[in-house]
């Protein structure tokens, strides 16, 4: 029915073939992520980057029995651990020596007040920092690759989000809702500082690309530590995405040709939106870039 045309949205239209192209996709083992990898296998090599190795490879067996291909490999990826991130990004650099799409998928939504291993709060460790420190330690070999592209899976929850400099661990005070849309924000303020930085690199043509995306609401595990969400997602399951149909922007912004050049953009339904005045703010996102450097430790010019 036309209703159920409507929920789903746009879909990437784009056939470009992957070949001789790796992909990283974070948190690939369920959900969005899995339908990102599924599509991608069937043009390219993916990397399906989780912290659950045996759910991972549940996953990817599934991707190369459907695709035929069998360039879908598991890595263990823990992004609520800088320790982890980094012997991720060790071995990756040493095994593979190409990387043309890194797509900052995984996520967490809606957990009880909780720290990293590193002490950050964890929606902003997991779903900004950790992406954050990701993306700095595969930056030279997406350069070295160019064309590529980075692409931030952030949400329309971003406009209920603002970056609480003063309290950015929620130790002062805390909602679980209001976390998830901070950390979101942090996600589109990520994109347009780190799309500004790349292309004064470049000059002419933006070779590296950075952009960020609302995937919509889809029906997925990531309410899972919210018992009324749970129970909502259920009774309006029609009214939603499937991950399949989340995918799709995802998907299209790591493909399509139309992009090649474009950056510092936000998409939904395969097609540009609307970011909220403080996802535009400027100075905040130079502040969040240099306070996310002190965080984690890092110098990244």
């Amino acid at each position: 029915p036309s209703c159920r045309r409507y929920v789903a949205g746009g879909r990437c239209k784009s056939t470009a073939r992957l070949e001789g192209k790796v992909v990283i996709v974070t948190g690939a083992n369920t959900g969005i992520g899995k339908e990102t990898a599924r599509d991608l296998a069937q043009r390219g090599k993916v990397i399906i980057a989780c912290r659950d190795i045996a759910k991972g490879e549940a996953a990817a067996s599934e991707i190369r029995a459907e695709t035929g291909n069998q360039q879908v490999i598991v890595k263990k990826l823990d992004l609520a651990d800088t320790k982890s991130i980094r012997e991720f990004a060790e071995k990756f650099l040493a095994e593979e020596k190409e990387l043309h799409i890194l797509i900052n998928n995984a996520g967490v939504m809606l957990c009880p007040h909780s720290k990293t291993a590193d002490g950050f709060e964890m929606h902003l460790g997991v779903n900004h920092l950790g992406h954050f420190l990701l993306t700095f330690l595969l930056l030279e070999r997406l350069k070295q690759c160019a064309p590529a592209r980075i692409v931030n899976v952030s949400s329309l929850a971003h406009h209920g989000g603002r970056i609480r400099f003063h309290d950015l661990h929620g130790d002062k005070s805390y909602s679980r809702g209001l976390a998830y849309c901070h950390s979101k924000l942090a996600n589109v303020l990520f994109t347009r500082e780190l799309a500004r930085r790349l292309q004064g690199k470049f000059q002419r043509r933006v070779e590296l690309t950075a952009n960020a995306l609302h995937p919509g609401s889809v029906y997925s595990e990531l309410v899972r530590h919210s018992f009324v969400m749970t129970w909502l997602w259920k009774i309006f399951s029609f009214f939603l995405k499937t991950p399949c149909e989340g995918a799709q922007t995802s998907i299209y912004c790591a493909v399509a040709e139309e992009l090649d050049s474009v950056t510092g953009q936000y998409f939904s339904d395969c097609q540009p939106a609307y970011v909220s005045p403080r996802g535009r703010d400027d100075e905040t996102a130079k502040k969040l870039w240099s306070v996310s450097c002190e965080l984690l430790g890092i110098q990244w010019d």
